[in-house]
């Protein structure tokens, strides 16, 4: 069996039935994302369940070709067509020999728990985490708590595009019914808050709703819902804490309850957005900033990993100095950052997308919104005199910008951040002026990240696992010079056709 290209075997056609269509640039640097379609939408699928067949037994495939034993754990989010694109993975591991470990309905970060639980090195995970319904993808690893970075899904993308499978057979199938209730009471060890506070819970229809809740009563937190009933449609907006929509629907409630802070979650539970008591929506570097200065006081000289859209605070704020903390600016993606994280022995690592990463004595490594969502609340318990909004306010003031993502195709995308990275680079070494100031450092360990005089920054790069680019800019400086910075990469941007409307602005 090879893959398909998806024109030649399109919905309702004798082909489509027939052959594995798997729409190549699906597999991302470091997990695979898929338009599986929806009734009434007029783009056409990119993946069928034959395809997601094939995935499984490249999967099966690469994990022998590893030297891995052939324990795996595979779960799937709240979706209407995940149960089946999991079973049809599952065949796939099993025709390739995979002993797989199935956890049923779960978040990511309860897959990766059962990997340790269950004594598996691989996971599975079927989830298009907070992408709009329509879209399926899998979140995959074979070295706990790592999960695959571009070696790997370059290795699964050539062994299933071309079918070169090793089918040996042998494989078996157990469906593990109590793994829900382990990871909550894993969560719980240890936890108990000494004052109770009052959290507005936002998960936006996804499949968090049936975990954040309980999780955060059981810590000791009066907990207010919101857009917790599992709701594949995602009636109001898509379960992302990135999404501005999303953010103030939290902000609106925590502001008509009261609420100490509140909490949101993406679709598939391994990110955490945050919103202060005074209805300030934090974005998650701000966050990590935060949360860094409470760790690093607990334990002096922690080290952290952040990705490249993060603040500059992690590099100059004097707390974290006092505390003997150090920061390492990584690429952008929770598998490098999990990586990176693992490498450095990190005591945490944190995204700006929300996803962030606790070592041992905090957590395992991996990505888990509950765990962070405790962390913060632990954070403020340790500060009984002080509101989120106190916590906020500590920080140094700087003008930041939410994630920006303008259309860009899949095919392209990576292309266009290279002719950008080529025109600054011009720029910079001509010793010319942008955005109304000399250019003092360009970072390209993720895109390009360029930094005028006074410390105001611009970041494009590629997404990693939608065909858009991401724009990021921060001053420290005034929001009129956060304007300027934007206004400028903007400009380099638009002299590429293939980039498109922003999905957001500020």
């Amino acid at each position: 069996m090879s893959a398909a290209p998806v024109s030649l075997a399109r919905p309702n056609t004798f082909g489509f039935e027939t052959q594995a269509v798997i729409k190549p640039s699906g597999f991302r640097e470091y997990d695979a994302r898929w338009w599986f379609g929806r009734p009434g939408s007029p783009q056409e699928p990119e993946l069928n369940l034959i395809g997601v067949q094939a995935l499984g037994m490249g999967l099966g495939t690469l994990v022998r070709r590893k030297g891995i034993r052939p324990d795996i754990v595979t779960g799937h989010d709240f979706r209407a067509y995940s149960l089946s694109i999991k079973l049809a993975l599952v065949s796939g591991l099993m025709a390739a020999g995979a002993r797989v470990k199935d956890i049923g309905l779960a978040l990511s970060p309860m897959a990766y728990f059962a990997q340790f639980a269950l004594d598996a090195p691989s996971v599975a995970m079927v989830t298009a985490s907070h992408n709009e319904n329509g879209w399926t993808g899998v979140k995959m690893g074979c070295e706990r708590p790592l999960t695959f970075g571009p070696d790997e899904m370059s290795a699964l993308k050539e062994i299933v595009l071309s079918g070169d499978f090793e089918l040996v057979g042998g494989g078996a199938y157990e469906f593990v019914a109590d793994m829900r209730a382990a990871y909550i009471a894993d969560l719980m060890k240890g936890k108990s808050l000494g004052r109770r506070l009052k959290v507005v819970a936002a998960c936006g229809n996804g499949t968090a709703g049936a975990f954040a809740p309980e999780t955060l009563e059981r810590i000791g937190c009066e907990v207010i819902p919101l857009d917790v009933e599992l709701d594949h449609s995602f009636p109001r907006y898509n379960p992302n804490p990135e999404d501005m929509a999303m953010l103030h629907a939290i902000r609106d409630r925590v502001l008509e309850t009261g609420a100490d802070v509140g909490l949101g979650f993406d679709g598939d539970g391994d990110r955490c957005g945050v919103v202060d008591n005074e209805g300030n929506e934090i974005f998650a570097d701000k966050i990590g900033v935060m949360l860094a200065r409470d760790i690093s006081a607990l334990y002096p000289g922690s080290t952290f990993v952040v990705d490249v859209k993060s603040t500059g605070l992690f590099a100059t704020d004097s707390r974290l100095k006092a505390n003997g903390a150090s920061t390492d600016y990584w690429k952008t993606g929770h598998s490098y950052i999990k990586r990176r994280v693992a490498e450095l022995n990190a005591i945490a690592g944190f995204e700006k997308s929300g996803h962030f990463f606790f070592n041992p004595p905090i957590g395992r490594g991996y990505d888990d919104g509950l765990i962070t969502a405790i962390t913060i609340c632990e954070m403020l318990d340790r500060n009984p005199g002080k509101s989120m909004a106190d916590l906020y306010r500590e920080l140094p003031l700087t003008y930041g910008t939410p994630t920006m993502s303008p259309h860009c195709g899949d095919e392209v995308k990576y292309g266009v951040v290279e002719k950008v990275l080529g025109d600054l680079r011009a720029l910079y070494e001509n010793g010319e002026r942008f955005a109304g100031q000399k250019i003092v450092s360009l970072v390209t360990v993720n895109g390009v990240r360029v930094t005028a005089e006074d410390g105001t920054w611009g970041l494009v790069r590629a997404s990693s696992n939608k065909p858009e680019l991401v724009v990021v800019v921060e001053s420290p400086v005034s929001a009129e010079r956060r304007r300027e910075m934007f206004d400028a990469v903007d400009a380099v941007l638009r002299r590429n056709p293939e980039v498109g409307a922003y999905n957001q602005t500020f």
